[in-house]
């Protein structure tokens, strides 16, 4: 079950497209270094106004916005010394008051006077280490299970920093984010993973990869 929460909120907006970037390896293109963005930015079905994914996997109905939540940014100065802010890995929100305990698959939410839905945990991957300068990124994320989230936008609409993150309709209670990433990460249970697999409003693509799971178990 998910945890009692204070209201949460918009604690700000991030919109970017392809940058080419540079590191101690290299070069690379990204579209993980969004800018922030401060009054109001137009949602649409696809994404923010003026947002654009490097990669096109990156950029699916189902991946529409990325969330962080504000209290990993804390997590991650506290116990492993990284120097990292909001924004930092690359969503499109940070989001206070609330993180993967709190939410749940199918999930809809009132942000602004657009609507969305929890399609799925977000999944830590080489960019995001090579930005943050951190080569265990991946690990850490997957030790911790602070991955962040996406949703898909039911109704285009507007917001900004400081709206409410409203629920709307929560119809799995029992499916937050942190039980999905526990099971899929840490300790796989068939019960747990069959009932995220049965659920309408998860990403196919995770739907396929818990019934591979459960087909080898």
């Amino acid at each position: 079950m998910t945890r009692p929460q204070n209201q949460a909120v918009v604690h700000s907006v991030y919109i970017g497209r392809p940058k080419t970037l540079r590191d101690a390896a290299g070069e690379y293109r990204s579209s993980i270094d969004r800018d922030q963005v401060t009054g109001p930015v137009e949602l649409e079905i696809r994404g923010f106004k003026g947002d654009k994914a490097t990669q096109a996997y990156h950029g699916t109905l189902d991946q529409a916005v990325c969330c962080h939540f504000l209290e990993h940014y804390n997590f991650w100065q506290e116990q492993y010394g990284l120097d990292l802010g909001p924004g930092d890995v690359g969503e499109n929100l940070t989001l206070a008051s609330i993180h993967e305990a709190d939410v749940c698959i199918g999930d809809i939410y009132q942000l602004g006077t657009a609507r969305v839905q929890i399609s799925a945990p977000r999944s830590p991957c080489s960019t995001q280490a090579r930005h943050v300068r951190r080569a265990d990124w991946v690990k850490l994320t997957l030790k911790e299970l602070r991955t962040g989230i996406y949703m898909r936008v039911l109704e285009p609409g507007t917001l900004q920093a400081g709206d409410a993150f409203a629920l709307v309709e929560r119809p799995n209670p029992e499916g937050t984010i942190l039980a999905f990433n526990r099971c899929y990460y840490q300790a796989f249970d068939q019960q747990t993973a069959a009932m995220f697999a049965e659920m309408g409003a998860l990403n196919e693509e995770w739907r396929e990869e818990f019934n591979k799971k459960l087909k080898n178990s």
